[in-house]
């Protein structure tokens, strides 16, 4: 019995559903006619990923890589148009969107041009894509960075006022 169709099929149900949970995010933009506390950049490198990984699918000739691909990319995008639709940061995300346009023009240019075709061609585009992939997932993390330095910037004013405070303090015991 081969089990290669049966596990295709799973991979292709659990990706396609890991895909869809921006559709939570696009009700949300719809019912509140606002792009605010929802993140863009998981749409885009998420996108990113999948027409990289679509394009290995294609040299790879998979056509389980490529059916998820194009579904992933398809709903990436249509995220991407509602974003845009409904941010008031129009000119930061379309500046996005367009230097990822130019990443993926560079590096399409540099898998079909620089490099040989053949297995040379597919692994250096798998890596490159296993390292988009974890870019992707990481990419939420980004709403943590202004958070932190906001509190690491809390946390000096407060340590300085006490400071502040500790030395007019001793003053005050001197006189």
């Amino acid at each position: 019995m081969d089990l290669l169709p049966l596990l295709s099929w799973a991979c292709i149900v659990f990706t396609v559903g890991m895909f869809s949970t921006g559709l939570t995010d696009l009700k949300k933009m719809r019912e509140s006619k606002s792009a605010d506390n929802i993140q863009f950049l998981p749409f885009l490198t998420t996108c990113l990923n999948n027409l990289g990984w679509l394009y290995y699918g294609i040299l790879k000739k998979d056509q389980t890589i490529i059916l998820v691909n194009v579904i992933g990319a398809l709903l990436q995008i249509l995220y991407i148009i509602v974003y845009l639709h409904y941010t008031t940061q129009k000119r930061l995300v379309m500046s996005q969107t367009l230097a990822a346009g130019a990443v993926l023009t560079c590096g399409w240019f540099y898998f079909t041009t620089v490099l040989p075709e053949g297995e040379t061609q597919l692994s250096q585009l798998g890596l490159t894509c296993s390292v988009v992939t974890v870019s992707m997932y990481l990419s939420p993390l980004t709403d943590l960075v202004p958070a932190h330095i906001q509190y690491t910037q809390t946390a000096c004013v407060k340590s300085n006022e006490k400071h502040k405070e500790t030395r007019k303090t001793r003053k005050i015991l001197l006189l």
